[in-house]
């Protein structure tokens, strides 16, 4: 009869710890998946800079089109004032 009820202790023990594992892994689940939450938000805001950023890129690249073409008037008006020997 010891024996059996040994048996039935090593059985809660295993069973204890069976229990605790599944704890720590439930536990673990959940602060992964609030990790994975704050990630995605994380992302989408990274995704949303991203983009400002290329607006902002493609308006200096305007701007400096546009800064191109007013240095090539402004020597085009120079020179015709230098040609008139001003």
């Amino acid at each position: 009869m010891t024996s059996e009820l040994e048996r039935i202790k090593i059985l809660e023990g295993k069973v204890s710890q069976v229990v605790d594992f599944l704890n720590k892994t439930v536990n673990e689940n959940e602060r992964l998946k609030e990790q994975l939450k704050e990630l995605k938000t994380e992302k989408k805001g990274l995704i949303e800079k991203e983009k400002k950023a290329e607006q902002l890129s493609e308006t200096i690249k305007k701007y400096e089109n546009e800064r191109e073409v007013i240095k090539e008037k402004i020597e085009s008006l120079i020179n015709q004032i230098d040609q008139l020997g001003l």
